[in-house]
């Protein structure tokens, strides 16, 4: 979307950057004919300013933009029409942790006066009012996509979703049966009056906002009362079978039972209106390292606190009226601007429990068998096959398991002594948490270092972390100032009387149902120096000690920031020198302003810079004299694209690594991360295989222009190219 009150950026910039403002359209990027798509020959401006604001995107609204990119996939015909129905869901779910973090986080910063800003140098206010503009509009088109094009596909193929209005009678009656022995019995409505003051609402909970006429049983006259919709039950009830039409799978809506029934809550008063409502609270927790000595037990308290942090958004029934609004919106000490009229249901998010128990296949992606290298298919040992050479997974299109199988495997050695990992977001009941819980029991020197700030995820790391402790593994709970967010694994081994170390070494998280939504890379190797530098980096965590001098791995908060930025420049002088230079970065975010302003001097140099940003970007490509050699798209697709990956041409000897950090100031300085090599020539051959298929993909792309907008590649004359697809015949035993 096109930010009409983005600042001239000509004004501070070389005469020949382009002027968004002007009636003038931006020129197009300079493409060659080389498979980077990057022409490398430009007069760079030895003058600009390359810390000017004007020169970067603002955080949030790169954010905003990418779940906007997301809505855009319910439209694409090209995917199956549940997978439609969940990218629509998956947007709903994206826009409630935005308010609930970044627009949380804008108004706490505003409500104490800070007026800091970022590289981009807006204030919170302005970036405030421009996302509810944002916000309000794609609301408004994410419910017209639901109610014009995907209810009714849906009811062409058979899925139906009953308003109040079209109930048969056969059907009314059985809504009528479920509301009187399914909801009556847990909802309890609040009658609002001097001695029930308006009551605390959960987080996202639905609830109605009821008027009414009449007296009650004491006498006292009605107003208005709240009814909060029980958590308990599902928001979409699948009609049995002998009630629908045929030929037809039909649901109704809990929100529209409880319309239709609400006067029964209120016996011998009369229901004028009955208006669903949701409010969206602050959902990020505080937690002050300088106060805390128990850092589990002040997190249980932080949960509890979540569900009631001060109200970001209010989202009504698009039917209710002005006053009601006006005093809810009182209520919650929200802004006529934090409130969102929707035309259907105010909780979209839990439609996908719904989605999951539709027995569909021909409305969805056809399944397939993730494959599994040659080396691990093979009878015996997996120390044996990875002792052999390095491994390298690419998920989904290959399994996960074999990482739960070498943990397992590692649990009954008899000869392995010691396992340590660490656990991010993996779930409580996870087989590689079933399998650490069984060599802690076998006797294993079990150390896990947990943490538990890993948001949305805290309750369950809390839980895993007493079921390790309770079969005598040793949990730490990383560094109080610094999450842990590298993916790693150390084995120890006896053979034939020495001690052996095994790695595993992985972009994403230990979990095996994300695992199969998300692409990323896992390394599993003996290789001696590596597994040296996994060991001493879990003992700087353990140990809180100085690390000892670390040969191949790059770790934040120390080496990596300052590698990275040295590598870009080095691509920089190469190019000076009239040597290539190229650099590939695939990540989920790039925002540090450091990193930009060295890709804005690689390309100034003449460095080819292809980024693969899936999500935020702070970097304006195409500005000529600046980032001319810059590149950023986007891939939006059946997968949610994880893997951070790093090419540098190297003059000639290419380096590629793999990372479980973003180019994200939080991941450089404020977390533990790992970036490891891919050290085996083959590997590192193939790596650089598939982010090449990524810059060719001309399916689920779009590229970034300079104004901030984003523009989907187009098949046009050229064959199509989907990068997921392409990985997924390539990997994949069968698709």
């Amino acid at each position: 979307m096109e930010d009409s009150r983005t600042p001239d950026i000509g004004s501070a910039l070389p005469e020949t950057a382009f002027d968004e403002n002007s009636s003038a359209e931006a020129p197009p990027l300079r493409v060659n004919r080389t498979r980077t798509g990057i022409q490398a020959k430009v007069v760079p401006d030895p003058e600009a300013d390359l810390s000017d604001p004007r020169l970067y995107f603002n955080r949030e609204l790169s954010h905003l933009q990418f779940n906007i990119r997301v809505l855009e996939q319910a439209l694409d015909p090209s995917h199956p029409l549940l997978n439609r129905v969940m990218f629509l869901l998956i947007f709903s779910s994206n826009m409630d942790e935005f308010f609930e973090i970044r627009v949380a986080g804008l108004k706490h910063q505003l409500m104490l006066g800070n007026d800091d800003t970022g590289a981009d140098g807006r204030l919170p206010r302005s970036i405030l009012d421009e996302i509810s503009q944002i916000a309000h509009a794609q609301v408004e088109r994410q419910y017209q996509i639901l109610n014009e094009q995907l209810i009714p596909a849906l009811e062409e193929k058979g899925l139906r979703f009953r308003r109040r209005d079209d109930w048969s009678e056969a059907q009314a009656n059985w809504v009528k049966d479920y509301f009187e022995e399914e909801i009556v019995p847990v909802i309890s409505p609040i009658g609002l009056d001097p001695s029930h003051p308006f009551p605390r609402l959960v987080n996202k909970s639905l609830n109605f906002i009821v008027e009414l006429e009449g007296k009650d049983a004491f006498g006292r006259e009605g107003g208005l009362a709240i009814l909060p919709a029980p958590r308990s039950l599902p928001r979409v009830i699948a009609l049995p079978d002998g009630l629908c039409a045929e030929g037809f799978t039909e649901y109704v809506f809990l929100s529209s039972m409880i319309h239709a029934h609400a006067q029964e809550v209120f016996p011998g008063m009369k229901v004028r209106g009955c208006y669903q409502f949701r409010l969206t609270r602050n959902a990020d927790l505080a937690v002050d390292p300088e106060e805390v000595s128990d850092l589990a037990t002040a997190l249980r308290g932080e949960l509890l606190a979540r569900r009631y942090g001060s109200g970001v958004r209010l989202e009504v029934a698009d039917n209710c009226p002005d006053d009601l609004s006006a005093f809810l919106l009182k209520q919650f000490e929200l802004e006529e601007a934090d409130l969102y009229r929707v035309h259907g249901p105010v909780n979209l998010t839990r439609m996908m429990a719904v989605l999951s128990d539709i027995d569909r296949p021909d409305l969805s992606y056809r399944p397939f068998t993730p494959g599994v290298p040659k080396p691990l298919n093979k009878s015996g040992s997996l120390f044996d096959a990875i002792s052999s050479q390095d491994i390298l997974l690419h998920h989904p299109f290959q399994s996960f398991k074999p990482i739960e199988d070498l943990l397992a495997e590692a649990a009954r050695d008899p000869a392995v002594l010691a396992i340590k990992q660490t656990l991010y977001r993996t779930g409580a009941d996870s087989p590689i948490v079933s399998a650490l819980v069984e060599a802690a029991r076998n006797g294993k020197e079990v150390t896990v270092v947990i943490e538990l700030r890993a948001r949305f995820d805290e309750a369950d790391n809390l839980t895993l972390a007493s079921r390790l402790q309770e079969a005598g593994a040793i949990v730490i709970y990383g560094v109080m100032a610094y999450k842990t967010h590298a993916k790693m694994i150390h084995i120890v081994r006896r053979e034939k009387g020495d001690l052996c170390y095994y790695a595993h070494l992985g972009t994403g998280n230990y979990h095996s149902k994300t695992a199969k939504l998300y692409t990323d890379y896992s390394l599993l190797t003996a290789n001696p120096t590596l597994c040296e530098d996994v060991h001493k980096v879990f003992q700087q965590l353990s140990g809180m000690g100085q690390a000892r001098k670390i040969e191949t791995l790059l770790h934040a908060p120390f080496t990596l920031h300052p590698k990275m930025v040295e590598m870009i420049d080095r691509e920089a002088k190469n190019a000076e020198k009239g040597k290539r230079g190229h650099l590939i970065i695939k990540c989920n975010s790039l925002t540090e302003p450091q990193l930009i302003r060295a890709l804005y001097r690689a390309s100034q140099a003449g460095v080819e810079c292809d980024l693969i940003i899936r999500g935020m970007c702070c970097l304006r490509p195409g500005i000529p004299g600046i980032s001319d050699n810059i590149r950023v798209r986007s891939v939006i697709g059946r997968f949610l694209e994880h893997t951070r990956v790093f090419y540098f041409h190297n003059g000639g000897k290419p380096e590629l690594w793999g990372s479980s950090a973003d180019f994200m100031a939080r991941n450089m300085f404020h977390r533990v991360e790992t970036c490891f090599p891919f050290l085996d020539k083959k590997i590192a051959a193939r790596v650089r295989k598939d982010l090449e298929t990524y810059l060719v993909d001309n399916c689920q792309s779009w590229l970034l222009q300079s104004d901030g907008s984003y523009i989907k590649q187009e098949v046009g004359d050229s064959a199509p190219i989907s990068v997921q697809e392409t990985l997924l015949y390539a990997y994949a035993t069968k698709a």
